[in-house]
C-alpha cells in the first residue's frame, strides 16, 4: 500500500496496481483481496490503492506506474447504492470505511477512478471490474439519474471490462500481457467486454434490433439476388446492402431462437443500440430479455450493442470455477484482518464477516430484483468440505477476538451447496432464468445431505461452540429436505431465522419470481415443529419489499393486515431499488414484463413510482408507527377502506393521533410504547437488490 512497503520487499515497481473504493482488508470476502492474492500466487507484485483522494491524479501515482495494468473497482458494493438510500437520500455512513465514515468514495467510482488513473499514467492499460462495472456492462437504466446510460466501459474510457468474480479472466489477462501481447489483442476471453468497430467476417451476426413478431424468422433467400441483410442498425431490417459489405462484416441473419451447437461459438447477437434503448422503453425490455436468455455459459452467445459509431462487445460468461479451483482461491494466505495502516480503527463490514466462511458462489433462484445471477451466474460453484473446514480452523486459531462462534457458513443463499442439475447435458442447454420458479424443476437435485454433513463436521471441531447460518435460506428448496430443516433449526439458529417471502399476493410475487405464501407456511410448520422438539423458543423473521413492480396499494394493504394478524412489527423497511441490469429494473423503466416475449402489446406491469407512493408502501409495512398513521388514514379513505380505521383488532390503525407524532421525518422511530411480546419481536425488513462480492455485507443490506 506504500512505497515504504515496496522498498522493504525489494520491489522497484508493481506489476499490477488495484484501485478500490473500500478500505483494504485481506479477507476473502473482499474482492481486492481475492484478486490480489490470486495475482500474487502467479508470481506478480501487486500494489493496492484503497479509497484514494479522487480530486487529482496524485494519489494514483503513489505506487508508480504498474508494469502490466491498473485494476479498477468501486469495491464490494455499488458506489451509488453505498452512498444513497432507495429514496435517493445521502447516507451518513459507509460500512467499508474505517470507523464507518461516509463520503470516502465518489459517485460512480469506477468511472472517476479510471479517469484519474489514465491522467496519472496515460499509457498503462486500465481494466475495470467488480459489482459496479459488472452490472453496467451494457446500456443500462440508472435509477439515480432516471435515464439510460451508456456502457460503463465507454464512460470510464477503460481498455477492458471483466464481469463476474473474474479470477479466471484476470489470470489469463495478466499472463498474456506479461507475455507481451497488447491489450487490444485480448478480445477472445470469456467474461470480458471490449470495444470494436465492426463484426469479424468469420462471425454470424444475429440481428435482434427489432421486436419479435409473428411470421417466418428467416425469409427465404433469393439465390439470384446480389443483396444481403444490412448489418447497419440505421438501415431498415430488409434494406439491401452490397455483397461486398456483407462479406466485410460477416453473415447477418434475422433473430433466431436456435442456432446449431457447432455454430454458437461464432454467433453474436446484435442487441438494440444504446440510442434505441435510451429512447424506447419497450426496446429496453426486449434487450434485457435477450441478455438474460444468454446467461448460461453452456449455451450463451456473444452479444454486441452499438453505441454511436462503436460496438460494445460482450463475450459469453466465464466457465464456472471447479471445486479444486475454488479451493485454490480460498486457500491462499489471507491474513484475514485489515491492513496495519488502519491501526485500531473499526471497519464495520469487516467486523460483520470476520468469522464467516463462504462455501459456494452463484444462485439459481432468479429473483428479478436481485443481480446475483448477472454477476456470479446461476450455476453453483462449490468449495470442498475439507477446504471449508481448513478455513474454520484458521479462524479459530488465528483471527483476533474469536470466541468460538462461526457467524455464517453460506453464500448468496444458505442452502444451495452442491445442488445442481441432475444432467450436465440438460444444464448446459437450459435457458430458464430460475430452477425453482414457478416450481422446482424436476431435473434439479435437491439433496441437502452434503450440506448437512458439512454443518455437522464444522460444529464438531474442537474449539467451535456454535455455527450459525446467517445467509438467507431458500425455504422453498429447504422443505424438499425436512432433514435439513431439522438440522438447521435445532443446531444452527440463534433464536431468530431470517427468510424472505417478499410478499404474499400473486401479482407482485409473479414479477419477483418468488413462491407463494403456501410454501412459507409449510416451512414455518417444520420450523416450529423442530424448534419444539429441541425445546427451543425460536422465531422466523420474514423480510418483505415495498414498491416492487407489480405491487398495488391494495397489495400492500393486504400485506400490512397479514403482518398485524401475525404480530410482526417491522423495525426498518426499504423500498425496491432498481439496480442496473436486473429484470425488475427493466419492468420499472419500461412498464413491460421481459419474463415473456416483449411486443408493443405484450403484458404491461403496474409500477409504483414517485416518492409519495413509495413512502406509502413503506408506511404499510410500518403500520404500527404512529408517524405513518396520517398518510395511512388518507390512503385507506381513498381506497374505500375506512372500515380499517379504528380501535378493533381487525382494524389496521386507530382514528386518534398521539401528541407529537405524525410530523416526524421519514424513518424516525415512533414514540416509545409498550414492549413487544416475544411473538412480536422487531422485524428488520430491508432490500438493496444488489449482490456483493462473496460474504461481505452491504451497508443497510440484508443479503448477498
Amino acid at each position: 500500500m506504500s512505497r515504504a512497503e515496496m522498498a522493504a520487499l525489494g520491489w522497484d515497481a508493481c506489476d499490477v496496481v488495484l484501485v478500490t473504493g473500500d478500505a483494504y482488508v485481506d479477507h476473502p470476502s473482499f474482492g481486492m483481496a481475492l484478486v490480489g492474492r490470486v495475482l500474487e500466487a502467479l508470481g506478480l507484485r501487486v500494489g493496492i490503492i484503497a479509497q484514494p483522494d479522487w480530486q487529482s491524479p496524485d494519489a494514483f501515482r503513489a505506487l508508480g506506474a504498474p508494469r502490466l495494468f491498473f485494476g479498477i473497482t468501486a469495491g464490494n458494493m455499488d458506489s451509488m447504492v453505498n452512498r444513497y438510500t432507495s429514496d435517493k437520500r445521502v447516507r451518513s455512513d459507509d460500512a467499508y470505511t474505517p470507523d464507518g465514515t461516509g463520503g470516502k468514495r465518489p459517485d460512480r467510482s469506477v468511472i472517476v477512478y479510471a479517469q484519474r488513473a489514465r491522467e496519472a499514467f496515460r499509457d498503462v492499460p486500465i481494466i475495470i471490474g467488480g459489482i459496479e462495472a459488472s452490472l453496467r456492462r451494457i446500456a443500462h437504466f440508472d435509477y439515480w439519474s432516471e435515464k439510460v446510460r451508456r456502457s460503463v466501459l465507454l464512460d470510464a474510457k477503460a481498455d477492458l471490462l471483466v464481469y463476474g468474480n473474474a479470477e479466471r479472466q484476470i489470470v489469463e489477462i495478466a499472463q498474456r500481457l506479461a507475455a507481451g501481447e497488447p491489450i487490444s489483442a485480448l478480445t477472445d476471453i470469456r467474461g470480458t467486454v471490449f470495444v470494436r468497430r465492426d463484426v469479424h467476417r468469420d462471425w454470424t451476426e444475429i440481428d435482434s434490433t427489432h421486436l419479435d413478431a409473428p411470421g417466418p424468422l428467416n425469409p427465404p433467400i433469393d439465390p439470384y439476388a446480389n443483396t444481403a441483410v444490412s448489418a447497419d442498425p440505421a438501415r431498415a431490417p430488409h434494406e439491401p446492402a452490397t455483397a461486398a459489405a456483407a462479406a466485410d462484416s460477416g453473415t447477418v441473419v434475422r433473430f433466431v431462437r436456435r442456432v446449431k451447437n457447432e455454430e454458437r461459438a461464432h454467433s453474436v447477437i446484435r442487441l438494440p443500440s444504446y440510442e434505441q434503448v435510451r429512447d424506447d422503453g419497450v426496446m429496453y425490455a426486449h434487450a434485457s430479455r435477450i441478455l438474460h436468455l444468454e446467461a448460461n455459459p453452456g449455451n450463451a452467445r456473444a452479444l454486441v450493442q452499438r453505441h454511436g459509431d462503436l460496438d460494445v462487445w460482450l463475450n459469453p460468461p466465464p466457465i464456472p470455477l471447479t471445486t479444486p479451483e475454488m479451493d485454490w482461491v480460498y486457500d491462499l494466505p489471507y491474513q484475514r484482518i485489515p491492513h496495519p495502516f488502519y491501526g485500531k480503527a473499526n471497519i464495520p463490514a469487516y467486523k460483520m464477516i470476520r468469522f464467516s466462511v463462504a462455501i459456494q458462489r452463484g444462485c439459481f433462484g432468479g429473483c428479478t430484483f436481485c443481480s446475483i445471477t448477472e454477476h456470479e451466474g446461476r450455476i453453483i460453484q462449490n468449495r470442498s468440505e475439507d477446504s471449508v473446514i481448513r478455513e474454520v480452523e484458521k479462524i479459530r486459531d488465528s483471527v483476533p477476538g474469536f470466541t468460538g462462534v462461526i457467524s455464517d457458513l453460506g453464500g448468496p443463499t444458505a442452502n444451495m451447496y452442491r445442488i445442481a442439475c441432475k444432467s450436465r447435458e440438460i444444464e448446459s442447454a437450459c435457458r430458464r432464468p430460475s430452477c425453482v420458479y414457478p416450481g422446482i424443476c424436476p431435473n434439479l437435485n435437491t439433496d441437502h445431505s452434503a450440506l448437512i454433513h458439512l454443518y455437522r463436521r464444522a460444529r464438531e471441531l474442537p474449539g467451535i461452540k456454535k455455527v450459525l447460518i446467517g445467509s438467507g435460506v431458500r425455504y422453498d428448496l429447504a422443505i424438499e429436505s425436512p432433514e435439513y430443516v431439522k438440522e438447521l433449526v435445532q443446531h444452527h439458529v440463534g433464536g431468530y431465522l431470517k427468510i424472505a417471502p417478499e410478499h404474499l399476493r400473486d401479482g407482485p410475487l409473479s414479477k419477483m419470481m418468488k413462491p407463494g405464501m403456501g410454501t412459507y407456511d409449510r416451512f414455518k410448520l417444520l420450523f416450529d415443529k423442530y424448534s419444539k422438539e429441541a425445546g427451543k423458543e425460536q422465531y422466523l423473521i420474514p423480510y418483505f419489499i415495498a414498491a416492487h413492480p407489480g405491487t398495488t396499494d391494495e397489495d400492500m394493504l393486504e400485506l400490512a393486515l397479514w403482518l398485524k394478524r401475525n404480530g410482526f412489527r417491522a423495525d426498518q423497511v426499504q423500498a425496491f431499488l432498481p439496480s442496473p441490469m436486473a429484470t425488475a429494473t427493466a419492468m420499472y423503466h419500461s412498464g413491460k414484463n421481459p419474463l415473456r416475449r416483449v411486443t408493443r402489446g405484450s403484458e404491461a406491469v403496474y409500477i409504483p413510482k414517485g416518492l409519495r407512493q413509495r413512502r406509502l408502501h413503506k408506511a404499510f409495512l410500518r403500520y404500527h408507527d404512529a408517524n405513518n398513521w396520517p398518510v395511512l388514514r388518507e390512503a385507506l379513505r381513498r381506497m374505500g377502506r375506512a372500515d380499517l380505521i379504528g380501535p378493533g383488532k381487525h382494524q389496521l390503525i386507530p382514528a386518534w393521533q398521539p401528541a407529537g407524532t405524525g410530523l416526524a421525518p421519514e424513518g424516525q422511530r415512533a414514540a416509545p410504547g409498550r414492549r413487544d411480546t416475544p411473538a412480536k419481536q422487531p422485524m428488520r425488513t430491508q432490500h438493496t437488490g444488489l449482490p456483493r462480492t462473496p460474504r461481505a455485507p452491504a451497508a443497510r443490506g440484508r443479503k448477498r
